[in-house]
């Protein structure tokens, strides 16, 4: 089996066991990473955030942009320009969100673009990935590409009951330093502290 079968094979496996997912672990589970989130010194330190906004079978990170723009950050969301490409685009206030293609909650396209090399610090998304931080998104290349170009601080948000140790890892596929779960931080696969 080449590389992309073992991913397509592992994408199913984990959306049949986070369909399993009870309502009240999800809940939790989004709580606790949240709540780790916002205790990193990097995020409290970060002056400009790009954050995925979490659609019904990810991670909720309302409570994470909230605090973004509560403290004053810059916030980023992505927008989706091109099959594969996504931008990050301020916005001032959630209620700038709408629908995009994909039915994920999108910034207007004339909000302000922002280059990677100006964002401090950038939280994303996997469909699952290990504690060293080699993620599997969902198949589109669009954190893989945004990867490529970033260089600052970064932290993967997944449930640990989704955390999986074999990755099907290709060239193109960047691994992330950072893992936060309701357990906690993981850096480079070794349980760390926060704060």
């Amino acid at each position: 089996m080449n590389k992309q079968a073992e991913k397509q094979q592992l994408r199913r496996t984990v959306r049949a066991l986070e369909a399993r997912l009870s309502a009240r672990y999800k809940a939790d589970s989004s709580r606790a990473i949240a709540a780790h989130l916002l205790a990193m010194p990097e995020y409290q330190a970060a002056g400009t955030v790009f954050c995925f906004v979490g659609t019904a079978g990810e991670i909720d990170t309302l409570p994470i942009l909230k605090d973004a723009l509560a403290a004053g950050k810059a916030l980023c969301v992505p927008l989706c320009t091109a099959p594969g490409v996504m931008e990050p685009r301020r916005v001032t206030a959630l209620e700038e969100l709408s629908p995009g293609a994909y039915g994920i909650l999108e910034p207007p396209g004339d909000a302000p673009a922002v280059h990677t090399d100006d964002v401090d610090f950038a939280v994303l998304p996997c469909l699952t990935c290990d504690h060293s931080g080699r993620r599997l998104g969902k198949g589109g290349g669009y954190y893989d590409r945004f990867l490529a170009h970033y260089r600052g601080g970064s932290v993967l948000l997944c449930r640990e009951k989704l955390i999986r140790e074999e990755i099907p890892l290709e060239p193109h596929d960047y691994p992330v330093p950072w893992v936060l779960t309701e357990r906690g931080l993981y850096e480079d696969g070794t349980p760390a502290r926060l704060g």
